[in-house]
């Protein structure tokens, strides 16, 4: 993300209730225009977490600072570089999407052509702009969620908190959401995202960190964080002949960690499997394998959160 300062830095946020450490010295940092996953069990300690990043919860110890200011639950016009989008929906039910955009741009401060212009731009970017006009209470939740998405984007942050953004969704209005989200990070927008679907970390997010019992347990890329929990990608050779033979070629390749060998296929274990398929393959031909199939594993973020932390993450809990 390059030499920059970070748009977002927290070191050894703590915050306890009663006798409960919520989140209990939690540090990390999101560069400009990164997507950063904060992936975790129910009672984690995201939701706290974004919560004091977003100035709304008080800690008890640690601190905030976007670009370089700190940020507290007192009132600081640095607070508009961030945009908050709860995982409840924040509208009026009684009011049209335009009429509640009108009203939050009113708030942080946007008036007449330049409002109006955002709002424009935020409702097309949420794929709501032929529902302007239409009171959030019809909506399904999918598209309210969409509205209380472009009421986050409305002043221009430089940063946007999304906590669990897809959640009760319908496919279309969550492909939508996710398709907005990597719009907004290739347009150099900062966003720290909170969910349950390790697919959407996945998909959208360049480093998560993972949260357990209100603790940072490890932080980096997908292939930083397979690496760092002796996972392998795993290359499954089929063929019918020559196996023995090609286990012991393909065993001094570079970066093959581990052969094993079945009744009809040969299983290949490698640091980085797409940088040693050439040469898996490559071997078999020279063995005079007859190949009838080559499959790539590679390690998700799923597997990886099930080693640190002994349990999946469920998809939500009602």
């Amino acid at each position: 993300m390059g030499d920059t300062a970070p748009v977002l830095r927290i070191d050894g946020l703590v915050r306890r209730f009663g006798e409960r450490t919520a989140v209990d010295g939690v540090s990390f940092q999101i560069a400009a225009g990164e997507t950063y996953g904060l992936l975790g069990p129910n009672g984690a300690g995201k939701t706290t977490t974004i919560s004091m990043i977003a100035g709304i919860l008080a800690a008890d110890a640690g601190s905030v600072h976007v670009h370089g200011v700190p940020i507290t639950t007192a009132a600081n016009p640095h607070k508009r570089h961030i945009g908050f989008v709860p995982q409840q929906i924040a509208l009026f039910d009684d009011l049209t999407a335009r009429e509640n955009l009108r009203f939050f741009g009113g708030l942080q401060g946007l008036r007449g052509k330049a409002l109006d212009a955002r709002i424009a731009a935020t409702l097309d970017m949420v794929g709501l702009s032929d529902r302007a006009d239409d009171r959030i209470d019809a909506f399904s939740g999918g598209m309210q969620r969409r509205a209380n998405i472009a009421v986050g984007l409305l002043h221009e942050p430089t940063l946007l908190i999304l906590d669990e953004p897809t959640a009760g969704v319908d496919p279309q209005s969550r492909n939508q959401i996710l398709e907005s989200v990597e719009q907004l990070g290739t347009a150099g927008l900062s966003v720290l995202y909170t969910t349950h679907y390790m697919e959407e970390a996945e998909r959208l997010c360049d480093r998560v960190g993972v949260i357990d019992n209100g603790r940072l347990i490890a932080e980096g890329t997908r292939r930083e964080l397979v690496t760092q929990i002796g996972e392998h990608d795993r290359i499954v050779v089929r063929g019918d002949d020559h196996l023995q033979e090609f286990a012991a070629h393909v065993r001094h390749l570079p970066g093959v960690v581990e052969v094993s060998v079945a009744d009809h296929s040969a299983e290949v274990s490698a640091d980085d499997g797409a940088a040693v398929l050439a040469g898996v393959v490559t071997c078999a031909v020279e063995v005079g394998m007859a190949v009838t199939g080559v499959e790539v594993h590679e390690p998700n973020l799923e597997s990886v959160f099930l080693h640190l932390t002994g349990k999946a993450l469920r998809d939500r809990a009602d």
